[in-house]
């Protein structure tokens, strides 16, 4: 195995989350057994110190009487303690001796070794080295009985408890591990088909992604939000598509014009009227370059802004850039509701671009007195008193670079902006001519949706 395909398995996720798995379930047993144990030995002490107080409460009355039968046979010496025969208690060895206040031993188990009973002489449980000792006092006597436990006998029950716990859990660590392997790959399989399919795709495939059925939710998310994503770079690229064709379509005929008339004016020593026609093909194409910047800005969408705008405020200041030009001001007029002003949410840059747009084409190709009138709920709507269009005419406009004549060769690309602007605000464009009421003439209506 080469190195690097031995570093792509140490990085893989499904080995990532196995090493996670088992550390975390390993360390969690660890503690577990721990507490298990910490446990046990409370329990194993409890239990031993219980049979301690019982055995010492049960044969302190019949180790004085041993102790006043060896005293009455005279059998030993008054200053060494006395033996208690082997065959006293019939159940296993208990060690434990009978001592005065004055910690003179009178009695002593024949098991027990000399240095056993080395504690302080008081009621209640001592410890030294190898040994528990309970001492109970008698009510009446005076003396005191001791009893003794070997701690060993503690030590090997808590660690026969501990290695049954930790054989157990070395030896199923690694069939956990194998297991935690398995299920890892196994639930990581779906995500390893959602690479797959995003390996697929490339820049000129911005399909969305066929998502498995059995994707997780958080998956599912992902999925979900890049499939979003493709969405929007197959509109941008669109988009750029769309305004290239435009730009192709649109500013072909005004740089020939452009081109043919500069090159006339030059064969003909710069003529005025040559220099002039070769402005008028510039400023067409300048007027028509700003059109393609518009369309695409409004095809985008990605810089639209949500603010309140108020279209009184909105048709106003629209109509004084019309204004500024003293032919426009006895044609254009505005009117607006007299009620409160209509607010909509939007972008106010772009609906004034649709508005500026409408206004354009009806002074420019509509004829007669323009109007712009504001109306409640929330409508801009334009009208002029020109000829209008036919009805096969009005069908058509919407459609790019559609041409109905040469004099009317901007309405296309305008109307078209107009309507985009409109549906990115969630609105309708409504075209009329002539418009109602009238006789000629026509109107078209932004119609949006209320703050």
């Amino acid at each position: 195995m080469s190195t690097s395909s031995f570093l792509a398995g140490r990085q893989s996720l499904a080995g990532r989350l196995t090493r996670t798995l088992i550390l975390w379930v390993g360390g969690v047993w660890l503690l577990c057994v721990l507490a298990v144990v910490w446990y046990v030995d409370r329990e194993i002490n409890h239990n031993f110190d219980n049979e301690l107080i019982e055995v010492s409460h049960r044969m302190f009355a019949m180790a004085v009487q041993e102790l006043e039968r060896l005293q009455h046979s005279g059998t030993q010496q008054p200053r060494e303690p006395l033996i208690a025969p082997k065959q006293l208690f019939s159940e296993d060895a208990v060690i434990y001796q009978i001592v005065d206040p004055h910690e003179h031993v009178l009695l002593r188990s024949a098991e027990a070794p000399a240095d056993t009973f080395d504690v302080p002489l008081a009621a209640g449980f001592a410890n030294n080295s190898s040994w528990r000792i309970y001492t109970v006092r008698h009510p009446t006597l005076g003396l005191f009985f001791q009893v003794a436990d070997p701690l060993d006998e503690r030590r090997h029950a808590l660690n026969r408890t501990l290695f049954g716990l930790i054989i157990p859990l070395g030896a199923v660590l690694p069939l956990l591990a194998l297991v935690l392997r398995n299920v890892a790959r196994t639930e990581l399989r779906v995500l390893q088909e959602l690479a797959a399919e995003i390996e697929k795709r490339s820049g000129a495939d911005l399909r969305p992604i066929a998502l498995p059925g059995e994707l997780p939710r958080e998956l599912r998310t992902v999925g979900d939000h890049l499939n979003r994503l493709l969405e929007r770079l197959s509109h941008s690229l669109d988009v750029e598509r769309a305004l290239a064709a435009n730009a192709a379509h649109e500013l072909r005929t005004p740089l020939a014009a452009a081109r043919l008339r500069l090159q006339t004016a030059l064969d003909h020593d710069l003529r005025r009227n040559d220099v002039q026609a070769a402005l008028d093909a510039l400023r067409t194409l300048s007027h028509r370059t700003e059109k393609l910047l518009q369309l695409s800005r409004a095809e985008s969408g990605a810089s639209f802004t949500r603010n309140q705008v108020d279209l009184v405020q909105l048709a106003g200041a629209v109509a004084q850039d019309f204004w500024q030009d003293p032919q426009n001001t006895e044609r254009l007029m505005l009117k607006v509701p007299d009620t409160a002003s209509p607010e909509v949410l939007g972008d106010v840059d772009a609906l004034a671009i649709a508005l500026r747009n409408l206004v354009e084409n009806a002074l420019r190709y509509g004829g007669g007195r323009v109007v712009i009138e504001v109306m409640a709920p929330c409508t801009l709507a334009v009208r002029d008193s020109g000829t209008g269009v036919t009805p096969e005419q009005l069908a058509t406009l919407r459609e790019r670079h559609v041409r109905h004549s040469s004099d009317r060769a901007g309405y296309g690309l305008g109307i078209s902006i107009v309507g985009t602007i409109v549906e990115k605000h969630g609105g309708r464009l409504e075209l009329s001519s002539p418009p109602p009421g009238a006789t000629q003439g026509f109107e078209a209506r932004i119609v949006l949706q209320q703050a």
